[in-house]
Parts: structure tokens; C-alpha cells; sequence
């Protein structure tokens, strides 16, 4: 009897797909080193990018527990513990997630960020930090942010407004950098229509500022809408 011989891939190559479409989250090739990614070249870039969503969501003093979906590994989940939040982790990639049970000790959830399992105003703020860009129906993400979040919503994304997303794309041209490939860039104005759109109806405040500057830029935050990320909060203003 000839055995078959099986594949030892945790996810078959013909189902690192999402949204019928191959995403790299789905690709151990890349998601066993995202944790030492951050811990290099993009170290000073997380600094940066922690001081401007612990600003915008602290002023918020109703937030005491957070869902960040698109957790990855856990690296901002685990960082919003550090700042007194009590947070929870979701995510679509049980690669990214297989990572996260063994570096963060709060609660995790394997699920689509469009159908979220929670019940509706679970957390006090639901957070989106560099995944946003990956959604192919940012209006109905963001219907479900406000459904399950009762107080506010944080976005952290890479900005359109830098000249890194053209270097970006020429990289995707030569094959060398498979991470943008489906994202989609998005400016604080942009999303502000999204945010307009996907909560009409509703009272809300929203405030933003951008980092990812130059380190020889004389600052490095301001609320010019350049840079490459910027941090924004949808204050929800209509409930007690």
C-alpha cells in the first residue's frame, strides 16, 4: 500500500488566502520574524508610534478595557497592559496568534475583524493599529468596532501622505516587500470620510496626529496630515 505523504505546512499554501486574496500573515516566511522586526530597524518607529496612542486614548478617562483586533503577536496588546489598560487580542492569522499564547497572558480570540463574536459594547474602545489597511470593507469594520466598543475607537495605520508608500510600491515591483502588497493607504482626511460614512447618525468627536518623521526633522509629531503613521480616536459621544 503506497502512503500518501502529507504536508507539514500548519496552514497548505492553497489556503494562505483572506478575503480571496493571499495575505502575508498567512506565510510563516514572514510571520516568524515579525517579532524581531520591531525589534530592529523599526524600533524608534514604535516609540513613536506608542507616545501618540497613549495620548489620543488616554484623554478618553472612560477606557479602562480595550479589544485591539489585528493583534498580531501581541506586541501593542501586551503594551496597553503597560499603560493600565486591561486589553484583549484578536486576530484572523493563527500563525501570528501561535506566537501570541506564548507572549501574552490576557485573553485572545482567532476571529474576522468584519464579524466580530462579542456582544455589543463588550469593551470600552476597540483599537486598530497598523491592520486597518488590510480591510477590504473598512465601513462595516468600523460599524463593528462602534457596536462592540461602547466608548471609542484608536486607528494606528501608515500614512498616504509619505514618501515611503511610493518607495513601498516600487519595492512590491521588484518582489521585496510582500507586507503592502493588499494594503490600502489611507489619509487622516480619507479615513475621516470612511469614519463619516460608517457612523452617520451617530455623536462623535474625532482628533488625530501624525509621527514618522525624519529623525533630523526638527519635530517629530505634529498635526500636519504628513508622516509616515498617523494616530486617530473616534470619541463616541452618545452614550452614558
Amino acid at each position: 500500500m503506497e502512503l500518501q505523504k502529507k504536508s507539514s505546512e500548519l496552514i497548505p499554501q492553497s489556503q494562505q488566502n483572506w478575503q480571496n486574496r493571499p495575505e502575508w500573515f498567512f506565510n510563516r516566511e514572514h510571520t516568524d520574524t515579525y517579532e524581531q522586526w520591531y525589534e530592529g530597524r523599526y524600533k524608534r518607529a514604535e516609540v513613536w508610534q506608542k507616545k501618540v496612542m497613549e495620548q489620543l486614548v488616554s484623554k478618553d478617562i472612560r477606557i479602562k478595557t480595550l479589544l485591539e483586533f489585528g493583534c498580531g503577536t501581541t506586541r501593542f496588546t501586551r503594551w496597553w497592559h503597560q499603560i493600565g489598560i486591561e486589553a484583549t487580542g484578536g486576530d484572523i492569522s493563527p500563525l501570528m496568534l501561535s506566537q501570541a499564547v506564548h507572549l501574552f497572558k490576557g485573553d485572545l480570540v482567532m476571529a474576522d475583524s468584519h464579524h466580530m463574536p462579542f456582544k455589543d459594547h463588550t469593551f470600552d474602545s476597540l483599537a486598530f493599529i497598523t491592520t486597518f489597511e488590510y480591510y477590504k470593507d473598512p465601513v462595516k469594520v468600523i460599524r463593528e468596532a462602534a457596536r462592540v466598543a461602547k466608548y471609542g475607537i484608536a486607528m494606528g495605520m501608515m500614512n498616504r501622505n509619505s514618501p515611503k508608500v511610493l518607495r513601498r510600491r516600487v519595492q512590491q515591483m521588484f518582489g521585496k516587500n510582500p507586507f503592502y502588497v493588499t494594503a490600502t493607504f489611507y489619509s487622516p482626511a480619507k479615513l475621516t470620510e470612511i469614519i463619516h460614512q460608517a457612523l452617520a447618525g451617530r455623536e462623535y468627536t474625532i482628533e488625530w496626529t501624525c509621527t514618522g518623521l525624519p529623525k533630523w526633522f526638527p519635530v517629530q509629531q505634529w498635526g500636519l496630515p504628513y508622516g509616515d503613521f498617523f494616530g486617530l480616536y473616534i470619541k463616541l459621544n452618545d452614550v452614558d
